[in-house]
């Protein structure tokens, strides 16, 4: 489970997150590419855009299913 105490400082402000535990595997990026970005030097995925229709936040929620080692939270500062 993600934690927020652990995000990484580039995820934009909201509820949607990526914490350390992120493996940089792409998965996120693939489902939802306009939401999730990869920080080339770190080799992390973060958040780069909060989703606000009930859609995107769909493609955010099964990227956050997806993620292998739960590296992605949805109980950010909303």
């Amino acid at each position: 489970m993600a934690n927020k105490a652990d995000k990484w400082d580039q995820n934009a402000g909201g509820k949607f997150y990526v914490d350390q535990q992120c493996i940089d595997c792409d998965l996120c990026r693939e489902t939802a590419p306009a939401f999730f970005m990869r920080n080339d030097e770190g080799g992390y995925t973060f958040v780069q855009k909060q989703p606000t229709t009930e859609d995107e936040i769909a493609v955010c929620m099964e990227a956050l299913e997806g993620c292998p080692v739960e590296a992605i939270g949805n109980d950010g500062d909303a």
